[in-house]
């Protein structure tokens, strides 16, 4: 199951492309959120079959040193802890992964250049290097090099950026939020995990025709947000009196709002969860000030939504 969290992001995006005469109505923007959640999901396979692909890459340069007609020492003596990394073992032969990986006919075939490129800025990593060098070996460590070659290299390579650019609109923008999708995977993997374990889903559930929670949370969040526009427009500017609505950043008004909605309309998720993961949210998305003003609104609104008895949680610890 896809967090909370990147779903609060995706809703952000299509909130604020509503704002910005994006779609002419709720449901055909839902529908574009829908397209988007999926496109983001298949960038997210799309990177962690790019980092089974290039452990295949290095074993093949691997090969192909060993029969070069003058090999070096280290041609014939290769260290093989990135080609026997045993996270990478474990996703290359995840069912789960392989089936996503076939759904969306990954092919890495015509992109020998890039891989290339990639495979000398790995070895020209100093981290990277260390690894490999490294008598120490232990699951953990296997983990650590994959996650710093996600986050050093491919997060940084116009290559790969550009490749993915090049595929589809909906990459572009979310890029950065796959590669934290990936991260997470990686440091949630367990030493103990095998083929049968599962990879985060998007929003479906197989045993609701409705869809999982999360794809109803994602829904509700969006369609509310803007149905109740004008009521929550009116609280924000109620609470902050010191400021002009009109001058306030479009994402810190739609992160409020979101925020209220939250508060409002979702009893099961706590009201401590839903002003950290706002704040958290505005540290990311908007100006060095919004953390502040985005804390500071939240507080007052809390205030005021408990004494008049309009925040409705289910359950013990959800009003702290």
């Amino acid at each position: 199951m896809l967090d909370r969290r990147f779903l609060r992001i995706k809703v952000m995006q299509a909130v604020y492309a509503f704002h910005q005469e994006g779609p002419e109505s709720i449901s055909a923007g839902e529908k574009q959120l829908m397209v988007s959640l999926e496109k983001l999901y298949e960038l997210y396979v799309h990177l962690l079959s790019l980092l089974v692909e290039m452990s295949d890459f290095s074993r093949r340069r691997i090969e192909e040193n060993r029969v070069k007609q003058l090999p070096t020492y280290e041609d014939l003596h290769p260290s093989l802890k990135f080609v026997d990394n045993r996270f990478m073992k474990q996703l290359a032969n995840n069912r789960d992964y392989l089936k996503h990986y076939s759904s969306y006919k990954i092919n890495w075939v015509d992109e020998e250049d890039m891989l290339r490129k990639l495979h000398n800025l790995m070895r020209d990593d100093e981290s990277f290097q260390t690894y490999l060098n490294s008598t120490k070996a232990s699951y953990n460590e296997d983990k650590r090099v994959v996650g710093k070659t996600l986050l050093n290299i491919f997060a940084t390579s116009e290559h790969v950026r550009g490749y993915f650019e090049e595929r589809s609109i909906y990459w572009t923008e979310d890029f950065d939020l796959a590669l934290m999708m990936v991260d997470k995977t990686i440091k949630g993997y367990k030493e103990s995990s095998d083929e049968y374990t599962k990879l985060p889903s998007l929003l479906k559930d197989e045993n609701s025709s409705e869809g999982s929670d999360y794809m109803l949370f994602t829904k509700e969040l969006y369609r509310k947000t803007i149905i109740n526009d004008a009521e929550l427009s009116s609280t924000i500017d109620k609470l902050s009196s010191n400021w002009d609505i009109g001058r306030i950043a479009l994402i810190d008004v739609i992160l409020l709002k979101m925020a209220f909605t939250e508060l409002l309309e979702f009893p099961s998720i706590p009201v401590k969860v839903t002003m950290n993961e706002y704040i958290e949210l505005s540290k990311e998305y908007s100006s060095k000030k919004s953390k502040d003003f985005i804390n500071g609104i939240l507080d007052k609104a809390i205030s005021e939504f408990n004494s008049k008895d309009l925040i409705k949680k289910a359950g013990r610890g959800l009003m702290e």
